[in-house]
């Protein structure tokens, strides 16, 4: 399997819920599923069912970030040497060449993007159109609404 690109910052979340499903959420419905066994028989005990249900979401999900954690390519933005050139993990200001709309965008992986706080995915429209471009190039979007340009007004490492 290929590695995954994530930032320092991404590894950590994922790092953190991992050890509190395996240390608080995983010894919790254990606790539940043995309480709800106490009461009897089983096969019409809703509650053992629903501990068993989240039992196996907690235990796929542990799975599944022990294998993006596995194959996680972790990268450290403020390590980077690229020149000026938009790159996985840059910190991106761009301006919207119609409406003049200034934002600031990085540049992250696929599990750590939230356009809230201004990560944009690797595999997004607006980073593949970036990704290469430096300060002063215009970078075209095809977005739902038809192609929109920004110009990159600076590009960090941080």
């Amino acid at each position: 399997m290929s590695k995954i690109p994530i930032t320092v910052v991404g590894a950590e979340k994922l790092r953190a819920e991992l050890q509190e499903l395996k240390t608080v959420r995983r010894p919790q419905v254990v606790s539940a599923i043995a309480e709800a066994r106490s009461h009897g028989d089983i096969s019409e005990n809703a509650e053992y069912h629903a501990a068993k249900e989240r039992q196996s979401f907690i235990e796929g999900r542990i799975a599944e970030l022990e294998s993006k954690l596995g194959n996680a390519q972790i990268i450290n933005p403020a390590l980077l040497d690229a020149d000026g050139c938009c790159v996985f993990g840059a910190t991106v200001d761009l301006q919207d060449v119609a409406g003049g709309e200034v934002v600031t965008y990085q540049i992250v992986g696929e599990d750590e993007s939230d356009i809230k706080e201004g990560k944009i995915s690797i595999s997004s429209p607006i980073a593949r159109a970036l990704i290469s471009k430096y300060p002063g190039d215009v970078a075209e979007v095809q977005a739902p609404s038809g192609t929109r340009e920004y110009e990159i007004l600076d590009v960090k490492y941080i």
